[in-house]
Order: C-alpha cells, then structure tokens, then sequence
C-alpha cells in the first residue's frame, strides 16, 4: 500500500491536530488497517497547529517508521479550518479524505465513502454522524445551528459539522479558507457548482485527551459565521468543474 516516495498516492487524508498526541498513533494504525488491501495509494497527513504536547515529535517518529504519515506544522495556533486549509494545499492525491483529530471518527468509514463518491459520479461525500456519542448539550446546540444554517443559507445539510468526508482534490481550489470552513464545506463546494452526497457514518466516544470546543466556539461562532456564508453564496461565481 504505501507509495514510493518518487510517486504520487491517490488518496490524501488530511487530519488536523492540536494536542491530540494520545489519538495519534490509534488513528494512524486504524487508517493502514482500513486500507490494506486496498489499489489505491494513501497518504496521512496529519497538520499540527502549534500544540504544545508532543505531537510533533511523534508525528515525525511515524513519518520516518511509515513512510506515508507527512507532518505539517503550523508556527501559531490558527484553529481547525486552517488547519484543514493548510492539509488541502499540501495533498498530493486526486483525491482527499478528512478526519477530525479527536478519534471520534472511524477511519474505516473513508475507503467506503470513497468508492460511493466514484460510483455516484459525485464531487463529494459528506458524513452523517447517524448514532452520534456526544453530550446531550453538544448536540443540542448542533441542532439549533444546522437549522439556523439551513435557514440562512437556503441549502439543506444533515450534519454540516462533521468531519468525515471525502472530496475531489481539484475542489479545494476553489474553497475560500476561513475560521468556520470545516462547518460548512458541503455549502460552499455547492455554492460553487460542485455535486455533494450524504452517507452515514460511524461516531464514537472521545477515549482520550480534551474537546477544544464548547458552546461559545462552537454553536454561536457557527450562528455568526452563516450571515458572512449566506454573502457569499449569493455572490458565488462557479468556476469550471475540473475534470478526474
């Protein structure tokens, strides 16, 4: 499975992580063992957003042991969308996977959404977190902001902050890249011209480390970031949808 390193792989999941080392290692060993077997040439990039633990460290032990976990490194804490940001300029592959760095999300969820993308014929597949382990007030307050969302930017999104999917490399272009992308990338890849899908996926309970997010960066950060959204996609021009 690993690709020579002369070679370019196929699949890139990008992973951001911000004082995560505990989940590392885990994620790493799921991902190889959801794609052994499989044609396609993957690499892990996992983006480090100036944690102050050991990640980077560890990250540059599996890099060198694996040969396909890539680090890259934020020098300030920037937040998750930039993180995601900065794994699609760095991707390498045609296509692109991402996970959220917690271990809430199943790796063995990307080689399925994976093929159901390229059997539909879709730009995208997006995540629905079906049965998903979070606290009652968690989600709650993602409820109130998937409707508030929908409401604002007139499109429908079940699950518009989770964090599994799967997406056209060719697509990350034209994503605009800011504090809130990760929640609303399913609108804004639309908003652009692209086809996007819902599938449902697997959600488990955080085993280790610290959320990062609570009710004031999470819910109404979410709330205020849809009127700059609902701008933009009314003035959306869609560019020229990129071929495989």
């Amino acid at each position: 499975m690993p690709a020579p390193e002369t070679s370019f792989p196929f699949f890139s999941i990008v992973i951001p992580v911000y004082n995560e080392v505990e989940n590392i290692e885990p994620m790493t060993r799921e991902i190889l063992a959801a794609f052994q077997g499989r044609p396609e040439s993957v690499e892990i990039i996992f983006v480090d957003d100036a944690s102050t633990d050991d990640c980077v460290a560890l990250l540059e032990r599996l890099a060198a042991e694996t040969g396909i976990v890539r680090c890259l490194k934020h020098r300030c804490n920037f937040g998750q969308s930039a993180a995601v940001g900065t794994g699609f300029r760095g991707a390498r592959g045609a296509w692109i996977g991402t996970l959220d760095g917690d271990g809430q999300n199943d790796p063995a969820d990307l080689p399925r959404m994976l093929d159901e993308a390229q059997r539909l014929g879709v730009d995208c597949v997006t995540g629905v977190r079906a049965k998903r382990q979070d606290t009652a007030l968690r989600k709650f307050s993602s409820r109130v902001a998937n409707r508030f969302r929908d409401a604002m930017t007139g499109d429908r999104v079940t699950d518009s902050a989770c964090g599994v999917r799967v997406l056209r490399a060719a697509c990350t272009i034209e994503l605009p890249v800011f504090n809130g992308l990760h929640r609303f990338m399913p609108t804004l890849l639309r908003a652009k011209g692209y086809s996007v899908a819902e599938t449902a996926v697997n959600h488990r309970p955080r085993l280790r480390g610290v959320s990062k997010y609570g009710v004031h960066n999470r819910l109404w950060r979410g709330i205020r970031d849809c009127f700059g959204v609902r701008w933009f996609v009314a003035r959306s021009v869609p560019g020229n949808r990129l071929g495989d």
